[in-house]
């Protein structure tokens, strides 16, 4: 993989959860590293056939190796604006140059709300 593929610019972010002085907790995004990778969205294709265990897996990245940087699970992936939870981190061919993550499209709740809030404005 050459760096010509490479061309979507990424976030690797991690959650952070803060508590003020009132004790209330806060959800804050904490940027581990920002680079250049390799994305592409899922298709019918052969290769998309074989990741059929990862199957909320719609996305995949390909990046150089950060030293000092364990990407796992709990991470999200920023790209152009859309966020992605890691589901699969892969060394390519084991070789600690690259490695590939699977990851899932996390779309926000409908109509910008909180999930579960309740609309009724008849009281």
């Amino acid at each position: 993989m050459g760096l010509g593929r490479m061309t979507r610019f990424i976030d690797i972010i991690e959650v952070q959860t803060i508590k003020d002085s009132e004790g209330f907790a806060t959800r804050k995004d904490n940027i581990l590293a920002s680079m250049r990778a390799y994305r592409e969205e899922q298709r019918g294709s052969e290769a998309w056939r074989n990741r059929a265990v990862f199957t909320t897996a719609n996305a995949l990245f390909r990046l150089r190796v950060i030293p000092g940087l364990k990407i796992t699970p709990s991470m999200f992936i920023l790209c152009g604006g859309d966020r992605y939870s890691i589901t699969h981190v892969d060394d390519v061919r084991d070789r600690q140059m690259y490695i590939e993550i699977l990851a899932e499209k996390i779309k926000p709740a409908k109509g910008g709300g909180v999930v579960g809030e309740n609309n009724n404005t008849n009281t």
